[in-house]
């Protein structure tokens, strides 16, 4: 008996002393995004934009941008409370977006920018905030604002985004696109082959793949409910989840832009969206032959010759390198990798969708592809690694992974022209580049999982009844 009181007594201490590591780091976590949100919004005013806090306050009132996200963004909140609650959240989103509609309606306010709906999601998240500071107490209020604040913090993040490529076109007036166009050649040029394959498939094709491009962040709410859904009953989140890796790709990649600024092959070589228009069923216009360096795209892939900066636009984004859509689905299917079979063909679905949409939109080059793969894989991989304390295996993956992401970037940069001309070698070489991270990330991982425990077979029996000898 005092053995067993003192088991628990000692799994009490050994939670609660797991626990408060944990709300340091989610402390933590919450002033360094704070932080950054702050730091980014008077960036933006410095250069006479709108930061990330103003565009997200806006949406308290004026139409929201994407109202769609909101609402995703509000479902991955309520993981954290039972079915009833729910209904009443939803219910009560929907309600308050009807009344927007309402006195827009009778004010004679039409929607010309973004979505009619999804003021409401962000008021009940918000909501929620308020009532776990002044009616939840302990564990549940802890719970209930850590839903709030991932749903939060994936709101603040496409703000975020959107604050950092319009900060790109306006600090990096010269774009790099000519040295990895010129590097593409030792891919075979992959934009140009799968643009011109998009373009013959015509409006199915070309809207099929923009609803899958453009839906990405649908697609991994939808993904981290399914990892969340025992966070009611368990009262506690998982310790790693696929929010976790999406946040942390769109904090780190725009800064990569700002190092390696490309618009992609469709603004560099082409006429720009104005390509789609035809086709496109809700896609504006966005031309830029003017700053092009010829209207190639994807018909003729740019001649082999010494690259240079070259000037662009103030209104382009700089956000081809590393292609963060890549590393989003790629991100995705790993995380669909351990669940039922639907989400892992809906995770793999929704990879070569997106493959296929940023080459054959003309959004990326292949190299930024292959950029993008390994950006992923070594951030989920510091991810797992922080979550087991960085033993040395976990060390190796993220230096590896860093090494490689590094030397793909130089390679572009400075190598360009001795690709082009050996694209049998170079092609190879750096697929295989991405293919050694991908299997280091596999082989690190596995060996992280937790081996099954065979249960012990008892020893057979002699029959009670058997004769001894003598």
């Amino acid at each position: 008996m005092p053995s067993r009181v003192f088991s628990r007594i000692k799994g009490s201490v050994a939670s609660s002393s797991w626990r408060r590591p944990q709300a340091v780091l989610w402390a933590a976590a919450g002033v360094a995004a704070l932080g950054l949100f702050v730091v980014l919004e008077f960036v933006a005013r410095h250069y006479g934009l709108p930061g990330p806090i103003t565009s997200q306050a806006r949406e308290v009132i004026f139409p929201p941008k994407s109202g769609g996200l909101l609402y995703a963004s509000m479902a991955l909140m309520l993981v954290v409370v039972d079915w009833r609650q729910r209904f009443i959240a939803v219910g009560a989103a929907i309600g308050i977006d009807v009344g927007f509609l309402l006195v827009r309606w009778a004010a004679g306010i039409e929607v010309t920018e973004g979505h009619p709906f999804g003021n409401g999601a962000l008021w009940v998240t918000l909501g929620c905030v308020v009532v776990a500071l002044t009616r939840r107490t302990g564990r549940d209020r802890a719970l209930l604002l850590k839903g709030a604040g991932l749903a939060l913090l994936l709101m603040a993040g496409r703000k975020t985004g959107d604050t950092w490529l319009l900060i790109t076109s306006t600090t990096r007036p010269t774009v790099l696109d000519q040295y990895v166009a010129i590097a593409d050649h030792a891919l075979g040029n992959p934009s140009w082959l799968v643009g011109r394959a998009v373009t013959a498939t015509g409006a199915i094709g070309f809207n099929v793949l923009d609803f899958v491009y453009g839906q990405l962040p649908v697609a991994a709410v939808l993904v981290a409910l399914y990892q969340l859904r025992n966070v009611a009953a368990e009262r506690r989140f998982p310790r790693h989840h696929l929010v976790r890796t999406f946040l942390a790709i769109g904090l780190l990649g725009p800064g990569i832009y700002m190092i390696f600024p490309v618009v992609g092959p469709i603004f560099a070589y082409g006429d720009g969206s104005e390509h789609w228009t035809a086709v496109s069923l809700w896609q504006e216009s966005h031309p830029s032959v003017q700053w092009a360096v010829a209207d190639l795209w994807p018909t003729t892939p740019p001649p082999i010759g010494p690259p240079h900066p070259m000037p662009f636009d103030g209104v382009t984004p700089r956000n081809c390198m590393p292609s963060l859509h890549t590393a989003w689905a790629t991100a995705i299917f790993i995380h669909t990798r351990r669940g039922p079979r639907a989400l892992r063909y809906a995770g793999a679905f929704w990879l070569v969708a997106t493959l296929a949409a940023t080459l054959g939109f003309g959004f990326h080059y292949g190299a930024d592809l292959l950029a993008g793969v390994v950006f992923t894989l070594t951030i989920e991989g510091a991810l797992r690694a922080h979550d087991r304390g960085w033993d040395p295996s976990g060390v190796r993956l993220v230096a590896y992974g860093t090494t490689v992401f590094a030397a793909l970037l130089l390679s572009y940069r400075y190598l360009p022209l001795e690709m082009a001309g050996h694209p049998w070698f170079y092609g190879p070489l750096l697929v295989l580049a991405m293919v050694s991270v991908i299997y280091a990330y596999l082989r690190t991982t596995a060996a992280w999982r937790p081996k099954p425990v065979l249960p012990r077979q008892a020893e057979p029996q002699e029959h009670a009844s058997a004769v001894k000898p003598l």
